[in-house]
């Protein structure tokens, strides 16, 4: 999940190499936390989060298919 997010991240950023995913597992539940340059936060974002929810849409699905566990994921 966190090369997933990182290849997505970097695609959509102007400073590639100022984004970092990291992860923390608890359980079932896995929280991927995403962080980028604060120039580029709006580009992750997007206009009213619509970047942002396609691409937790993206990874929840991803999940469901490999493990069927929770996955979360935090932009800092």
């Amino acid at each position: 999940m966190k090369e997933l997010v990182e290849v997505i991240a970097k695609a959509l950023v102007d400073n590639p190499d100022e984004v970092t995913v990291t992860e923390k597992e608890n359980g079932r539940n896995l929280t991927i936390e995403l962080h980028v340059a604060p120039t580029d936060m709006g580009k992750v974002i997007g206009k009213q989060g619509r970047i942002a929810k396609a691409i937790r849409t993206v990874v929840k699905a991803a999940a469901m298919e490999d493990d069927n566990r929770r996955v979360d994921v935090d932009i800092i």
